[in-house]
């Protein structure tokens, strides 16, 4: 299945810092949303941002895939829209390389490019966000 959105992200920091900044609730917490995430296969959890008038600032996710610490897979369910998200390590010569890919748009939402244009700018932003934590 081709990607709706895919990006490369590189990091200074390890593949053991750039995973626990994946999996850790309070690092996610810096970096994405508010949640109560766990690295546990089927563990259901949510991400919490600031509602406003066009959407309550739920994300609702499962999930799918753990492998430590180079691949994560989780289900992302917001507004209608079920996609999958996955996390891709690889230790690199300067640091960790890291894929990220979502998956699983519907056709509608495909067909109004501004919401997979609106994903991918928001996935730009939570990663440069994760780059000002790990170089905390």
């Amino acid at each position: 299945m081709k990607s709706d959105v895919s990006l490369d992200f590189q990091f200074t920091s390890s593949i053991e810092q750039v995973w626990n900044a994946l999996t850790d609730t309070d690092m996610l917490a810096k970096w994405i949303w508010e949640n109560d995430f766990k690295p546990v296969v089927g563990h259901t959890f949510q991400f919490r941002a600031e509602p406003n008038e066009w959407w309550n600032g739920i994300v609702d996710g499962e999930v799918l895939e753990v492998e430590k610490p180079n691949k994560l897979s989780y289900t992302w369910e917001s507004a209608g829209e079920k996609t999958t998200i996955t996390w891709t390590l690889t230790k690199s010569s300067d640091g960790t390389h890291l894929h990220f890919d979502q998956t699983g748009f519907s056709e509608e939402t495909k067909a109004t490019k501004g919401a997979l244009e609106g994903a991918k700018y928001s996935w730009t932003k939570f990663g440069e966000q994760l780059e000002k934590v790990l170089e905390q």
